[in-house]
C-alpha cells in the first residue's frame, strides 16, 4: 500500500510540475526536437559518458540543428535546453539572455561574484571597470612579460626536444600561469622552473573538482557534495589560493601607499608612473577608486577569475595551433619563412613592433581558434521570452547552448569547405562574414570576453617564439583536421597536445 501511494504520488508531482509549465512546454514543441530525445529523460541518456562522450553528443546536436534551421530542442530530464547555431538568433540571444547558466555555480566557491559569472547587477558595475583595464595601449605594455616567459617555454622544452614525442600541455600551462601572474598581480611566480610550485598545483585541482562537479550529478546538491571528500579538498586548494592573492593584495595595497608618499613633485605634475607598466591589479585599484574602490575580497574575486579563466584558455589555443602545425608541414614551413624574413637567424627576443608584419601567423591564429574554439559552447539562462528573428519564440525559465562550434563550421556562412584548415580563409580579400556571430572564439554581446586581445598577443608570442627555434613533427593530415578532444569546461585535445620537436639547425 504505502509503495502504491509513494508511486501515485510521484506521478501526481510530475503531472503538476508539467501542468505549471504547460505554456513553456507549448512553445518549445515547436522547435524541432533531437532524434535522440526520449520520453521523461529527454536525451540526458546521451551524456552519460566520459568527457569525451559529451564533447561528441554536442557537436552531434550542433549539426543536427544546422540541418533543422539553426536550431534544435533538447532535454535533459525536467531541463529543457535550446541547441542555437544560427549566427543571427544567437547574437539576440547573447545581446539579451545576460544571466548564465545554473551550472556556473560551481565557480563560485572558487571566484565568488567575479566578472564572467557574476549576477547581472554585480557584473555590469565590475564590467565597467575590467574593460578600460584591457585597453590596446594597456595590453601593450604586457608584451615584455609574454617575451620573456616564452623565451623561457622555449628554453624549458629543449631538454626534450628530438627525444620523441612531447607532452605540450603542462608546459603551455604554466607558460600561460606564468605570464598571467606576470600581468595580473605584477608577481613571478616560476612556475616554469617549478612544477610543484603549491599555488600550480592548487589551480590545477580545483579545476579539475569544479569539472567533476559538472558531469557527475552526486557532486551537484550543496547539501550531499559536502559529504564527499572532493569538498574538503576544494577548500584546502581554495584556501592556499586565497591566502596567497590575499598577500599579494596587501602587498601591493602597501607599496602604492608608500609610493604616493614618496612621490617626487615631478611626479605629481606629470604623473610620471602612468606610463610605466603596471599590473591588472594596480589598475583595478585605481579604476575602481582606490582606497575608496574594490575591497580586498573583490580585487581577490577579479584576480582569481583572471587566473583561472586566463590559464587554460590560452594554452589549449596554443597547443591547438601547434597541432594543426604538425599535420599540416607547409602551412608551418610558410609560418618560418614569414619568421626569418622578420628575425633571421638572430636570437633577439620578440618585441611589440613584430607582431604587426606576423600577418600569416594571426590568419592561422584566427583559423585555428575557427576549428577549435577553447570556449565551443556558451550556455545562457533565459529569464524572459526570447522573440528570435528566425520566427520561433523561446519560453522562459530554460537555457540556450550558444554553439561556436557549430556556427564555426556552419557551410552556410564558411562555404562548403567549412571543415577544412585554410588560414589564407582569414585574408582580407576573403575574409567577408555574412553575419559577425558567425565568427566568436571570444564569445559576443555584452558579457564577450574582455581579453580576447591580450589572448591573442599570448598564443603570437609563445607560437613565434617556438617554431623559430623548432620544427614540429607529425604525419601530414588531410584536408580536414581530426583532433580527438573532450569536454572539460572547455574544449581540449585528449592526448594533452602530443608532439614531436626538433629543433632547427639554422638557428
Amino acid at each position: 500500500m504505502f509503495l502504491y501511494l509513494l508511486c501515485l504520488g510521484v506521478v501526481l508531482g510530475i503531472a503538476l510540475f508539467r501542468f505549471k509549465r504547460r505554456r513553456m512546454h507549448k512553445l518549445a514543441s515547436e522547435i524541432p526536437g533531437s532524434d535522440d530525445e526520449l520520453p521523461f529523460i529527454g536525451v540526458a541518456h546521451k551524456f552519460i559518458g566520459n568527457t569525451e562522450d559529451v564533447l561528441n553528443s554536442l557537436q552531434k546536436y550542433s549539426y543536427e540543428a544546422m540541418k533543422k534551421n539553426g536550431i534544435l530542442r533538447g532535454g535533459i530530464g525536467h531541463l529543457f535546453y535550446f541547441v542555437v547555431v544560427d549566427p543571427i538568433d544567437s547574437e539576440v540571444i547573447l545581446k539579451n539572455c545576460l544571466e548564465t547558466d545554473n551550472q556556473h555555480r560551481f565557480f563560485k566557491n572558487a571566484i565568488g561574484n567575479g566578472g564572467i559569472y557574476a549576477p547581472l547587477p554585480i557584473w555590469r558595475r565590475r564590467r565597467k571597470i575590467m574593460v578600460p583595464a584591457f585597453s590596446p595601449k594597456i595590453v601593450d605594455t604586457f608584451m615584455e612579460v609574454f617575451s620573456e616567459q616564452s623565451e623561457k617555454l622555449v628554453s624549458m622544452i629543449a631538454e626534450c626536444a628530438g627525444k620523441g614525442d612531447i607532452i605540450m600541455g603542462p608546459f603551455l600551462c604554466r607558460y600561460t600561469l606564468d605570464a598571467i601572474c606576470g600581468t595580473t598581480m605584477g608577481i613571478k611566480l616560476n612556475a616554469q622552473n617549478n612544477p610543484d610550485n603549491l599555488f600550480l598545483i592548487a589551480l590545477k585541482n580545483v579545476l579539475i573538482i569544479i569539472c567533476k562537479r559538472f558531469f557527475h550529478l552526486w557532486l551537484q546538491p550543496e547539501w550531499l557534495y559536502k559529504f564527499f571528500p572532493q569538498y574538503t579538498e576544494e577548500k584546502k586548494y581554495l584556501k592556499e589560493m586565497h591566502d596567497f592573492i590575499d598577500g599579494v593584495i596587501q602587498k601591493k595595497r602597501e607599496e602604492i601607499n608608500k609610493e604616493k608618499y614618496l612621490k617626487s613633485e615631478v611626479d605629481r605634475n606629470f604623473d610620471l608612473c602612468h606610463y610605466k607598466t603596471r599590473s591588472f591589479l594596480e589598475l583595478l585599484i585605481q579604476f575602481s577608486g582606490g582606497e575608496n574602490g574594490y575591497t580586498d575580497l573583490e580585487l581577490r574575486e577579479e584576480i582569481m577569475t583572471l587566473t583561472i579563466a586566463g590559464t587554460d584558455t590560452t594554452g589549449v589555443s596554443i597547443g591547438y595551433t601547434l597541432k594543426l602545425l604538425a599535420m599540416y608541414p607547409k602551412v608551418q614551413d610558410k609560418l618560418y619563412q614569414e619568421l626569418l624574413d622578420i628575425f633571421g637567424n638572430s636570437e633577439r627576443s620578440i618585441v611589440k613592433e613584430d607582431l604587426s608584419k606576423l600577418k600569416y601567423l594571426e590568419r592561422i591564429v584566427k583559423e585555428s581558434l575557427r576549428l577549435f574554439p577553447p570556449g565551443p559552447f556558451i550556455i545562457r539562462k533565459i529569464s524572459e521570452d526570447i522573440y528570435l528573428p528566425s520566427g520561433r519564440t523561446l519560453p522562459a525559465g530554460f537555457g540556450a547552448i550558444v554553439s561556436a562550434w557549430g556556427m564555426h563550421r556552419d557551410p552556410k556562412y564558411w562555404g562548403p569547405d567549412a571543415e577544412v584548415f585554410d588560414p589564407d580563409r582569414f585574408l582580407p580579400e576573403r575574409f567577408n562574414l555574412k553575419h559577425t556571430c558567425s565568427y566568436m572564439p571570444f564569445s559576443s554581446g555584452p558579457r564577450s570576453c574582455v581579453g580576447y586581445q591580450y589572448a591573442l598577443m599570448s598564443m603570437k608570442t609563445a607560437l613565434s617564439a617556438i617554431v623559430r627555434r623548432y620544427k614540429i613533427m607529425g604525419e601530414e593530415s588531410g584536408p580536414v583536421p581530426h583532433i580527438k578532444s573532450k569536454f572539460e569546461i572547455m574544449m581540449k585535445a585528449v592526448d594533452d597536445y602530443k608532439i614531436c620537436l626538433e629543433k632547427r639547425i639554422s638557428i
